[in-house]
Parts: C-alpha cells; sequence; structure tokens
C-alpha cells in the first residue's frame, strides 16, 4: 500500500489496487475562520495549501468521509468532486446529507463492507470524552466519527483509526484485526473546557503498546487551529520513548509505502 499524505486528515491511499481519498478538506489556505470554542480560534482554517492540486486527488477511485466537520469535508470538495463519485461514509445521516447535495453513490459503510477484492470494516470509537458528550450542546457539535479496517489478500492490514480519542472500541480493533499499519489522528485537537478531541502522542504511544510490531502513520498535525501537537515534538517524543522506528510522521505530500 501507498500513503500520501496530503493535509490534515486528507490522505490518498492506495490499496488492493484502488486509490481512496479519505477525508477532503480542499479549501485553500485560511478560507474559514477557526473552530470557536477550540484552542487557538484567532488562527484560520486550514493553516497550509494543499501540497498538490485539486485534480490530482479528484483522479481516485473511491472516497471515504468518515464523518461531516468542515476540516474533513468541507464546501469546495462537496463542489468540485464530481457527484457521480463513490463514496463511502458512517451512516444513514451522513449518507443523505451528501445526497442532498447531489452525490449519486453513497454506500453506508458496515462491519463487512466489500468493494472487490477488498473488505472495509467500520470500527468505532469517539470524538471527545465522556465529560464533553454529558452536555447536550457538545454532543451534538462532536456528533460521530468512524474509523476504519482495510483488508486485502495481497496486501498488509490498514486500520484508519479516524477521530477519536482512546477507547476500548479502538483498543478492541487494534486486539480483533492485528493490523500491520496503523492511521491514527494525532494532532491532540482541543475544545475548551473539555480538552483533546483526537488523539496525541501518548496515544500513539500506546498503539504501539497494544501492536508492537506495527507501523503507525502520524495525520491530522499542523493544519487546523485547534491542533496542537506538532510533527517535531511528535518525532521527539517517540525517539524518546525509543519507537521512532515504528512511527511515521510524514510531511504534507510525503508518500510511505508498506
Amino acid at each position: 500500500m501507498n500513503i500520501t499524505q496530503i493535509r490534515n486528515a486528507t490522505q490518498l491511499i492506495t490499496f488492493g489496487h484502488k486509490t481512496f481519498l479519505v477525508d477532503p478538506m480542499l479549501a485553500p489556505q485560511g478560507a474559514y475562520p477557526g473552530f470557536a470554542g477550540t484552542a487557538r480560534a484567532e488562527i484560520r482554517n486550514p493553516t497550509v495549501e494543499l501540497p498538490c492540486d485539486i485534480d490530482t486527488l479528484l483522479k481516485a477511485d473511491v472516497l471515504i468521509v468518515t464523518h461531516l466537520h468542515e476540516d474533513h469535508w468541507d464546501e469546495v470538495a462537496a463542489r468540485t468532486i464530481p457527484k457521480d463519485k463513490p463514496i463511502y461514509v458512517q451512516n444513514a445521516q451522513d449518507a443523505q446529507t451528501l445526497r442532498d447535495q447531489g452525490f449519486t453513490r453513497l454506500t453506508v459503510l458496515s462491519d463487512n463492507t466489500v468493494l472487490g477484492d477488498i473488505t472495509l470494516r467500520k470500527t468505532g470509537g469517539q470524538h471527545g470524552s465522556d465529560r464533553a458528550y454529558a452536555v447536550p450542546q457538545m454532543a451534538e457539535r462532536l456528533g460521530e466519527a468512524c474509523g476504519v479496517i482495510f483488508q486485502h489478500p495481497e496486501e498488509k492490514t490498514l486500520y484508519l483509526v479516524g477521530d477519536t480519542i482512546w477507547r476500548d472500541e479502538v483498543e478492541v480493533a487494534m486486539s480483533t484485526f492485528q493490523p500491520d499499519v496503523v492511521v491514527v489522528n494525532a494532532g491532540f485537537a482541543h475544545v475548551l473546557g473539555f480538552g483533546p478531541i483526537i488523539m496525541g502522542a501518548e496515544d500513539v504511544l500506546r498503539t504501539h503498546f497494544a501492536l508492537p510490531q506495527a507501523q503507525i502513520v502520524a495525520s491530522h498535525m499542523e493544519a487546523i487551529n485547534h491542533c496542537l501537537l506538532t510533527r517535531d515534538a511528535l518525532r521527539q517524543y517517540a525517539r524518546d520513548n525509543q519507537i521512532a522506528e515504528f512511527v511515521n510522521v510524514p510531511e504534507d505530500g510525503e508518500t510511505l509505502t508498506f
């Protein structure tokens, strides 16, 4: 498989002879205000430009949209992606939203979604703490997010963890499927008063403890106002914990092969 880090959680993944565009945020740098009520909200999003032109991304065979927050599916994506592109989403509500935007080939992921010789398995998680979800307005704002297991007879198993903190569901997915490659959204995004809503450095270490031989790919970094963990800090953390050989922290535009 090839995994190209595009920007934020946007990646191009070549797996089982198909190319997947994951969580496309396609707007130019500074197009949107920072997320209100989050760390460093005065910074506009995205904080960096795309490392390639949009046309390159639109050549992907299939899209996976783990959820519809603006930094995973933005209005530029909704406007520019061909309406007949196959798109896999987490639930019927997201499918309806995209259908209302004009998209016609929508599939809701299950625990056994078949795409040719590829099996896609939806996994769970939680986009913030229990305390955050106990507040109705925060629960509505954070919503649902999912991860995806990719399996193919000729490929290593890939786990795209998605926007979640460390949860039992994540650990169970790791234990059950024993993925060889794990993409962790590791930017440590923070909502004021509620703390992190995605993983950070300690969760990368936990991933290594759960899967000592797996290669970890850190994504969702240095592109959105409230992501507080930098690539350099994560690389240093991996070196300090002597796991650097297992932790990949790609720059935007960089491709990894496994």
